[in-house]
């Protein structure tokens, strides 16, 4: 599904009416895909209190539709008109005759009736700005949202949805203005827009749930940002052929584990047996080997040889080299520690000159990139390849500030991918996967049970485990960070956000799969 900027969504609405779909369809058909996520997601709206906030234009238009719904199904609505009636709002009232409740609120005089209407509403249906024209919000308006945040605040059971975006949030850059409101639930309609994956406007959305309103496939958006459905991974899964022996699932090399950090050896070597791949072999210093084997008994080993207890000697490149050519995937890099003898075997191995299957450079391969030991690293490294930085290695890798990242997260995937020719997926928040042809896709979770130790390593190896199985290295990325965050969304339905253990996304793994193959 694209991912469009504002004038992308005015050339889809024009190229909707050149293919025989008016304005006055794509906004019917908004109201009722409205209403029908809101009855999905709430459930039976019957004598519940739904306010519904119209503004001038089209997003008005929208919610005054859906208004129409929620009364047919029995709630009690009340319309707040913020701002003069337009033609927009005549022709919906007009269409329909239901003896709705429609109050205009366009100065201060009737704000008090509002509040007093707010205390009692358990829905509140922000359709007054949408993707129109950012401006600062002064007056009335201004008035009217710190009213909804105030009730917001004090009551917390009230549920905001928000039509399109949630008003005051900027639909190409993430700007959010400070009384913008936050929603619990955003509906964009027709296609997600690129602000609300930007921060700070990622923040004030809650819950996105995209609403078809009829726009025809056969029109053009221009855009090159993706979002990754389940529909687009569950494409692209590997085949699990009744006649297939452990070799027909690819085998993973992954390159792990210091003393400092068995963990992510362990976390990265099952998740790539846990995502499919039929041989998984963890090259690890000889004296952690028997300490991962207790846990994990499915993985076959490369013992690696060591200067001191858990960090490996420069001479374990070569041994690396060897073997790599029986891998279909490599995973270089979790958990390996920063010392000299270190950095010296990663140099040796990552830029030798032998052929290397589909890699994945994470966790301390990046921090060796990053160094000044690496000028231009990106022309060094031959073969395909995938970089999975974090805000700060990619800070590192790009030398470009953490906070200046944050506030441009995709074009500095973007810009990165391109300048280093690699795909680069920058986690976090929406994590990016962008390529090095400018394309670009995003996750669609938000999870905060995922910022703890080892999250990435378990990332890194589901990655590597669909590159072993054949899918290609930008599916591969796209595949492995949605299910990764699906098997995120699987723990946390059970244990919540708080308290999520890396570890605990192993087992969900498969189980993401198998709800993608169910579809």
């Amino acid at each position: 599904m694209k991912i469009v900027t504002t004038k992308q969504m005015h050339q889809l609405e024009a190229h909707s009416q050149a293919l025989g779909v008016s304005p006055a369809i794509l906004m019917k058909n908004a109201g009722h895909g409205i209403a029908k996520s809101v009855l999905k997601e709430i459930g039976d709206v019957k004598d519940l209190q739904i306010t519904v906030l119209v503004g001038p234009g089209n997003n008005g238009g929208d919610g005054l539709i859906a208004a129409e719904y929620f009364h047919s199904w029995k709630a009690r609505v009340t319309i707040y008109l913020c701002g003069k009636p337009t033609q927009v709002h005549n022709d919906v009232i007009n269409a329909y005759q239901n003896p709705l409740v429609i109050k205009n609120i366009s100065d201060s005089k009737n704000i008090t009736d509002f509040i007093r209407t707010l205390k009692t509403s358990d829905l509140i249906i922000d359709s007054i700005l949408g993707t129109g024209k950012s401006r600062p919000i002064t007056g009335i308006l201004k008035d009217i949202l710190k009213a909804v945040a105030e009730e917001k605040n004090s009551r917390k059971d009230m549920c905001i949805v928000a039509v399109d975006l949630p008003t005051g949030i900027n639909a190409d850059t993430g700007e959010a203005d400070p009384v913008s409101i936050s929603a619990d639930l955003t509906l964009p309609l027709g296609n997600p827009k690129i602000g609300m994956y930007e921060f700070p406007a990622a923040h004030k959305t809650g819950k996105i749930d995209v609403v078809d309103i009829g726009i025809p496939i056969e029109a053009e958006t221009g855009s090159n940002v993706e979002l990754i459905t389940p529909s687009h991974v569950s494409n692209y899964l590997p085949e699990r052929p009744l006649f297939a022996h452990k070799g027909s699932f690819g085998k993973v090399l992954v390159v792990a584990g210091s003393s400092e950090y068995i963990g992510a050896a362990y976390l990265a070597s099952s998740a790539a047996a846990r995502t499919g791949a039929g041989v998984v072999a963890l090259a690890i210093p000889q004296s952690l080997q028997m300490s991962i084997a207790a846990q994990s008994m499915e993985s076959t080993y490369i013992p690696l040889p060591e200067i001191s207890p858990g960090v490996v000697s420069p001479s374990a490149a070569e041994i690396i080299l060897k073997n790599i050519p029986n891998y279909d995937s490599l995973l270089i890099g979790c958990g390996m520690g920063q010392n000299d003898s270190t950095r010296e075997m990663l140099k040796t191995l990552l830029y030798s000159k032998g052929v290397m299957p589909p890699t994945i450079i994470d966790a301390d391969g990046l921090n060796f990139l990053s160094t000044t030991q690496s000028p231009q690293w990106w022309e060094r490294i031959p073969g395909e390849l995938i970089v999975t930085p974090h805000l700060g290695e990619m800070s590192r890798l790009s030398g470009i500030g953490i906070n200046e990242i944050q506030k441009n997260r995709l074009s500095c995937a973007v810009g990165s991918a391109k300048k280093w020719n690699k795909i680069t997926v920058l986690k976090g928040a929406y994590t990016i996967v962008a390529s090095p042809n400018g394309n670009s896709m995003l996750s669609p979770f938000v999870n905060p049970g995922l910022a703890t130790g080892g999250t990435g390593d378990v990332l890194a190896g589901t990655i590597a485990g669909f590159l072993a199985q054949g899918v290609g290295l930008e599916n591969g990325a796209a595949i492995g960070v949605y299910i990764h965050g699906s098997a995120g969304e699987i723990v946390k339905k059970t244990l919540g956000d708080t308290g999520m253990l890396a570890s605990d996304l192993l087992p969900a793994l498969p189980r993401a799969i198998k709800n993608l193959k169910s579809l």
